[in-house]
This record gives C-alpha cells, structure tokens and sequence, in this order.
C-alpha cells in the first residue's frame, strides 16, 4: 500500500485511480439520465472541486451543459466565521437554471446550506449537489445532503485527488487518509 508524509502526518491509500474513476463513472451515469432532457449549469466550487469537476464533465453522456466557477471560504485560518465569503463570484446567470453543485467533500454541509440559499435568491429553478466525497455523520445541515455522491467517508481526513493539506497534495491522482 503506498504512503505519504506530509507535514508529520503519515497517509496510506485509500483510494485509487482505478477505484475513483469507478466512483466518478456512476455519478456521471446518474447524473446524464437525470438531465437527459435538460442543459445544467455545473457550478464548481475551488479549489478542491477542481479535478472532480474535470473527470465527471468529461464523463457525462449525451447531455448539453455548462460549466462555471466560484470559490468561497467560510474559514479565518483554521476556524468557521458561518459565513459564506465569495472571493470569486458566479459569473454565470443562474435565473430560471438547473444548477448542480459540484463539491469535492461534504461534511457540515455549511458551505453548501448557505451557497444553496445564495443560489435560490438568485432565481434558480432547481439545485442539485454532486460530490466526490461525504461524510454523513458530519452533516449539520439537511438540506446540505448531496444527491450524487462518489463515496460516503467517516471523519477520516483525506488528502488527493484535488484535496488538499495546507494548499499541497492535490495532484495525488489517489485518495489518502491519515495513518492509524
């Protein structure tokens, strides 16, 4: 099994390439037959959706979309403020528009409660979330709940694959989870 050190902390696969793209593949699925008929706004939240983002785009069939980007913060260094900040807005309208919101991971749910209630108030006609990962037993918000999800976690803190440790590790085209 491979491992990593980063900033003292040992890390150990936990997921791999082959098993993310399995993960990725049904989500796409789900999500090309719920908008068969429809052309959604994917809303990709930075930083960490990136790559997620990327592979699940490429992935769906035979559906028209769009794809835009919005990067928010609701942390002061390693704190929650419970306010969403939008340090790079939507730039896209959103009025009368399926969304659906591509995380990398849910856990409170605070950043997707409050990018919800922000995208209602902006006219959307419907808001979906897709997310690699989730961490059910986090949730603090119910209506926070993805509806696509790559993979349910426990409060493991993982890095790769677009999650990040202090900004690094991203690049990991593998998922990692601290070391026991």
């Amino acid at each position: 099994m491979k491992t990593i050190d980063e900033q003292g902390y040992h890390f150990e696969e936990w997921l791999t390439p082959q098993e993310i793209a399995q993960d990725v593949a049904q989500v796409a699925d789900r999500i090309s037959k719920d908008y068969q008929e429809k052309e959604p706004l994917f809303v990709v939240v930075l930083n960490g959706a990136f790559v997620f983002a990327a592979d699940l785009i490429r992935a769906l069939k035979d559906i028209r979309c769009e794809v835009t980007f919005i990067r928010v913060s609701s942390y002061w260094g390693m704190s929650s403020t419970g306010k969403l900040e939008f340090i790079v807005p939507l730039q896209q309208v959103v009025d009368n528009r399926d969304v659906v919101i591509v995380e990398d991971i849910v856990d409170t749910g605070l950043t997707i409660h409050q990018l919800k209630a922000h995208l209602r108030g902006l006219g959307a006609a419907s808001i979906r979330v897709a997310t690699m990962l989730f961490k059910p037993r986090k949730l603090e918000y119910d209506d926070a709940k993805p509806d696509y999800i790559g993979r349910e976690i426990t409060d493991e803190f993982v890095i790769g694959y677009g999650l990040d440790f202090d900004g690094f590790e991203r690049n990991l085209d593998a998922i990692y989870k601290v070391k026991e």
